[in-house]
């Protein structure tokens, strides 16, 4: 009898002739970038480095599309925006001790952002490894448990044939729910050793599906169909997760209105009746909150800037959607589903019957209200009227990037993201640097599309080498700076220590990289920005203004 395993087992002799008779001269570098092309790999970002050349060699040998930046950090932030844009796992290619660590604060930032980055760095040789100190360079006693807290999973290639089993085992792992940036180790002369080993093809990882139990999202769907003021919150889960649609039909069919969070902007439409915006920082929005009898929160844990800075304390039922299990109820006691956004959000729309509620887009209106009373009462009409000239002028999907500035602080809460997954920050590591690189990795994630990136003069230093990448790969970005002479947002923490900085002319250091470049106003900051963002090719502005917080509503 013949079995149809035994049919896909026997291969065909033109198979077996290659198999046999492998490509000469070829490495475990090789064998990193094929299983990398397998994977379906078309791009990779990264530094060379000495331990790592077998790698960058094998690279220059393939189709695979490699990105230098200038720095390993600025490297993973670039690599960070192209796993959020394009959902895909997305090679950071580095080398060994003082390369693989400066990409740390990258790292933690695609971990509190869930960006799906697979990083691959080189180790000192094998007989390095085991803590001894045999004086290898860049040789760190246990290099690994650099990034073991900090990533969400160690994989570790000691042998040529190890190779392509543990970089697909590390892509299944980043592209699970919730995705998140995985750490893959291999030694020098592992990388450079010659291999015999058939060339990597038909390698499959595929992420396991992170379903919700059909018992609690019963329950669920009851609680929320019997409630009397029902709310929603959205977090970066529901972007993530590609859930908007979906987010959007729930809401509709239980009138409830949604705020999104920081990193959930855009996962509901800005102007929608139902819509909160993004105002969680602001206490007429907490009590809102706060008064729900059934609150649902979809991809948040419900961290301290979603939560008023943990002045929320909900009185009604939570029913808490989480792909992250250690967050759920990390905050707040809730009916816990573990579960990818998407998937829940689909059972509930199985399962939740229409509910009326004709006060709700009411309600809505009201606590908007409040809000902007608040604001008309403060000195702050020149921080709304630049999130307004920035809107005009950005294209409705061109990505937006923001780092920690006090005009980003603003656009957490008062932008309109148009269209998910178009504005992304810092704000999960809060680490400085991240706007300009990630907006780079956005633009080759995107080309042809208009990427702006949003620094204070502070953050702006830590990225200005990638002026040089910018201009190397003609990427289509432009570098709005605010410059208020320092570290505006510490000053507005009441710190006056080490917060006045000296930089440099900005518009003079981009023409020096051949990058046009010119000074703008608040008064012609729209123009200026919509003509530099209709030209194709880096540019730069610099907006010379100081600018205010909004009053906290925590203190």
């Amino acid at each position: 009898m013949t079995h149809d395993h035994d049919l896909v087992l026997r291969p065909t002799e033109a198979q077996t002739a290659a198999a046999l008779a492998p490509p000469p001269g070829r490495t475990g570098g090789d064998l990193v970038v094929e299983t990398l092309r397998s994977l379906g790999t078309t791009t990779a970002f990264g530094l060379p480095g000495q331990h790592a050349l077998g790698i960058f060699d094998a690279v220059g040998r393939s189709d695979l599309r490699l990105v230098t930046l200038r720095v390993e950090n600025n490297a993973g932030f670039a690599a960070d925006a192209y796993g959020r844009l394009t959902g895909e796992a997305v090679p950071l290619l580095l080398s060994t001790g003082p390369g693989a660590l400066t990409a740390l604060p990258a790292l933690q930032e695609a971990a509190a952002a869930s960006a799906p980055v697979l990083a691959i760095s080189s180790q000192v040789p094998v007989a390095g490894l085991g803590g001894g100190r045999r004086g290898h360079l860049h040789e760190l006693r246990d290099q690994s448990a650099s990034f073991r807290d900090v990533v969400k999973s160690v994989h570790v290639a000691r042998s040529p044939s190890q190779i392509p089993s543990v970089i697909a085992e590390a892509w299944e792992s980043a592209l699970t729910a919730p995705h998140g940036p995985v750490w893959v180790e291999i030694p020098e002369d592992v990388i450079r050793a010659e291999t015999f080993i058939p060339q990597v093809t038909g390698m499959d990882a595929t992420p396991h599906e992170l379903a919700p139990r059909p018992e609690l999202t019963a329950v669920a769907a009851h609680w929320l169909s019997s409630a009397a003021r029902p709310v929603i919150i959205a977090g970066g889960g529901v972007i993530r997760a590609d859930a908007a649609g979906k987010l959007k039909q729930l809401a509709e069919r239980l009138n409830a209105p949604v705020v999104t969070t920081f990193g959930g902007k855009g996962a509901f439409p800005w102007t929608h009746p139902l819509s909160l915006q993004s105002w969680l920082e602001d206490r007429h929005m907490t009590d809102f909150l706060e008064d729900a009898d059934v609150l649902l929160v979809v991809g948040s844990g419900l961290g301290e800037l979603s939560s008023n800075y943990h002045t929320f304390f909900p009185t009604g039922r939570v029913v808490q959607i989480e792909a992250d299990l250690g967050k759920l109820e990390s905050n707040h006691t809730a009916l816990g589903i573990h579960a990818d956004a998407r998937l829940a959000l689909q059972a509930l729309l199985e399962t939740v019957p229409e509910r009326e509620d004709p006060q709700a887009p009411e309600r809505v209106r009201l606590v908007l209200s409040d809000i902007a009373a608040r604001l008309a009462a403060q000195d702050v009409a020149l921080e709304q009227q630049l999130l307004t000239s920035i809107r005009q002028a950005l294209p409705p999907r061109s990505p937006s990037f923001w780092d920690m500035t006090i005009l980003s602080y603003w656009a957490w809460s008062a932008f309109d993201a148009k269209h998910p997954n178009t504005m992304h920050s810092a704000q999960g590591a809060g680490g400085l640097g991240y706007a300009f690189p990630a907006a780079l990795g956005a633009c080759v994630a995107e080309p042809g599309t208009p990427v702006l990136a949003v620094s204070g003069d502070g953050g702006a230093m830590y990225s200005l080498a990638e002026l040089a990448t910018a201009k190397q790969h003609d990427l289509d970005v432009t570098w709005l700076i605010v410059d208020d002479g320092g570290y505006g947002i510490l000053r507005e923490y009441g710190s006056t220590t080490g917060t006045d900085l000296l930089r440099p002319d900005f518009v003079a250091l981009a023409h020096s990289f051949g990058i046009p470049a010119a000074t703008t106003t608040p008064a012609t900051l729209r123009e200026d920005l919509a003509k530099s963002l209709a030209e194709p090719g880096p540019s730069v502005l610099v907006l010379p203004a100081g600018l205010r917080m909004f009053a906290p509503t925590h203190g």
